[in-house]
């Protein structure tokens, strides 16, 4: 198991001081938080991710706190997954992209 733990449904309102303060419950250690903002607006899309110390910090933080209801919404914590694609190299150069709606426009 790896260190880094995802966690869903957090309510929009929810800061890193937080999220930070509810994984180190119950003397879990925690390393980083990151939540993750959109970024055209600039706010939170109600997810992030959780640095635990430990594997062990880790599992108990899963095990405690998947379900667990948080500024009125049920987390979703569980093992973060790598990134489709990560790692790799250049980005989609070449690629055409296609809208699937027409360009707007007088008339």
């Amino acid at each position: 198991m790896g260190t880094k733990v995802y966690v869903g449904n957090l309510p929009y309102t929810c800061d890193e001081s937080q999220l930070r303060d509810l994984f180190a419950a119950d003397g879990r250690n925690v390393a980083d938080v990151a939540i993750i903002h959109d970024r055209m607006t600039g706010q939170p899309r109600g997810f992030a991710f959780v640095q635990m110390a430990s594997d062990d910090d880790a599992k108990r933080a899963i095990d405690a706190l998947h379900g667990f209801v948080f500024g009125g919404r049920t987390l979703t914590v569980n093992e973060a997954r790598p990134r489709e694609g990560a790692g790799g190299g250049g980005g989609g150069g070449g690629r055409e992209r296609r809208n699937s709606r027409p360009p707007r426009g007088k008339g």
